[in-house]
């Protein structure tokens, strides 16, 4: 899990915008759809390693665990 105080400073390197905290596995960027993947604890924040959400429901699964 990411430390609460890294969180608070993390943002997308698109658009500086806040990003969500989806379980252990993603910060996800609701307005852009795109989904930035953590591994071992460790935020993957590249653009070219980003995943576009397309699907809305996919899009929704994200926003709604974002918010357990």
């Amino acid at each position: 899990m990411i430390d609460e105080a890294l969180r608070a400073i993390l943002v997308c390197p698109q658009d500086r915008g806040e990003l969500l905290l989806v379980g252990d596995e993603f910060l996800y960027n609701p307005r852009l759809r795109r989904a930035y993947r953590i591994d071992a604890g460790v935020p993957v924040l590249l653009i070219d390693e980003a995943v576009d959400i397309t699907d809305d429901a996919e899009h929704q699964r994200l926003i709604d665990a974002a918010q357990r």
